[in-house]
């Protein structure tokens, strides 16, 4: 099964916090067989600031800040089975999560990885124009590791009705088809 990320940086923790945790999650994906390939725009000096050298047990595509880049990258959303788009990566990010989605095949499972979601949805909350908000409905999951159940609630409000804070992922793992 293969997975398309598409997040900040896994490379690199500067200004990114999120890299460690991606960093735990997908080498235990990796370990179960999962094929991952994670996309982080080049921004922010990040590249500059590797704490790690692009692992073994994930394909790391750094792609330019660019029209073009941007585009390279969303076309590989059709040859994943599962397509996760984090928030924060901080290049296009309502644009690439539309675009990514729309790449994605029909029977692709779409995950919403939300990095602040107490920040997102108070941006999103009285916004209905928000991307976000009008993607929610076609997003197969939404995973959170922060907020706690105001922010499980606040999602199914918002029409994503499951949602999953990540503590309890190591549960759900082994059950995603491999």
């Amino acid at each position: 099964m293969k997975i398309a990320f598409y997040g900040s940086s896994l490379l690199s923790s500067y200004w990114n916090g999120a890299a460690t945790y991606y960093r735990g999650l997908l080498k235990a994906l990796a370990a179960l067989g999962y094929e991952i390939s994670f996309y982080e725009p080049d921004i922010l000096d990040r590249q500059r600031h590797r704490d790690i050298a692009p692992p073994d047990w994930c394909e790391v595509v750094v792609y330019p800040a660019t029209d073009a880049g941007l585009r390279a990258v969303v076309a590989q959303a059709s040859r994943a089975d599962v397509v996760v788009k984090a928030s924060g990566v901080g290049f296009a990010d309502d644009w690439l999560l539309g675009a990514i989605m729309t790449a994605a095949r029909e029977d692709t499972l779409r995950i919403w990885w939300d990095v602040d979601a107490p920040a997102t949805l108070a941006e999103i909350q009285d916004d209905v124009s928000h991307p976000l908000r009008s993607t929610l409905p076609k997003l197969d999951l939404v995973l959170t590791y922060g907020g706690g159940d105001p922010v499980v609630v606040a999602y199914r409000a918002l029409g994503r009705p499951r949602t999953i804070r990540l503590p309890l992922i190591s549960a759900m793992l082994p059950i995603w088809p491999s």
